[in-house]
């Protein structure tokens, strides 16, 4: 029987949230109708599903007041229902704005509708800004997933948006640890999902394919749908959907992240 899943998954700038997010979105669409909403600046979620960069709800809303739906979601790869929202240009305005508007929108339009088995929202998590906050604030998702490597940098950021999700007592599903060749790195990102109260419910591999792919604009799902990679993005999606245990997270102060953090070192 399908669920209704509205998934958010958030991550610093860089850690390869997008990555997982296009590739566990084609991984859904081989048996769910799914959307993909594109909440970073730099708009590039789902360039890989579409093969090539969307217009963003920004854009389009210069031009045009009043947007229809096929103005702003485009079909991709395998049917997978693609929105980007867009930011202004760097150093002029708020990076959220494009989140807020394109919610409003998407919401106004009816693109929120009953038939859809999957919503995945990918999150920049690394701005300081209300707009981010958004898809849990408004409740337009009802669980979220944070994607960290073993990085100090990625799991400070993975440690201040968990404040961010305890604030607004969002329902923290679990961490995906998206490595990076560091040593012992599935044990520090475990021991840090475990600090904060939380799990690891995923751990994707680095992979040559993932580059690969993406110099040719398309997800592992679709380039390589029978590699290991593949099959780890399919087990990572399967496994959010299964989901059904979820906490609000636990963060550590600076204090304690940085004696966690040096116990690795």
């Amino acid at each position: 029987m399908s669920k209704n899943k509205k998934i958010a998954i958030y991550g610093k700038g860089g850690i390869g949230k997008s990555t997982i997010v296009s590739n566990i979105a084609a991984a859904y669409s081989e048996n769910h109708k799914v959307i993909v909403i594109g909440c970073d600046p730099k708009a590039d979620t789902t360039r890989t599903l579409y093969g090539k960069r969307l217009p963003t709800v920004l854009d389009v809303l210069k031009d045009k007041r009043q947007a229809q739906i096929e103005d702003v979601v485009f079909e991709g790869f395998n049917q997978v229902m693609c929105v980007e929202s867009g930011g202004p240009e760097p150093g002029v305005g708020c990076a959220g704005r494009g989140v807020i508007v394109s919610m409003n929108l998407l919401d106004k339009l009816g693109v929120f509708s009953d038939d859809l088995d999957v919503v995945i929202y990918d999150v920049l998590g690394d701005v300081v800004c209300g707009g981010f906050a958004v898809p849990l604030r408004e409740e337009f998702a009802d669980e979220v997933y944070v994607v960290t490597s073993g990085e100090y940098m990625a799991l400070y950021a993975a440690n201040n948006i968990s404040k961010g999700i305890k604030k607004l007592k969002g329902n923290l599903g679990g961490i995906i640890c998206n490595c990076k060749g560091i040593e012992n790195e599935e044990k520090t990102v475990s021991e840090f999902a475990s600090a904060i109260g939380s799990r690891v419910v995923g751990v994707i591999a680095r992979s040559q394919l993932v580059q690969k792919s993406e110099y040719d604009a398309k997800t592992v799902m679709e380039k390589f749908p029978d590699s290991k990679q593949a099959d780890s993005y399919r087990k990572l999606a399967r496994d959010i959907y299964d989901n059904d245990k979820f906490t609000v997270p636990n963060p550590m102060d600076i204090d304690e992240f940085e004696e966690f953090f040096h116990k690795f070192q």
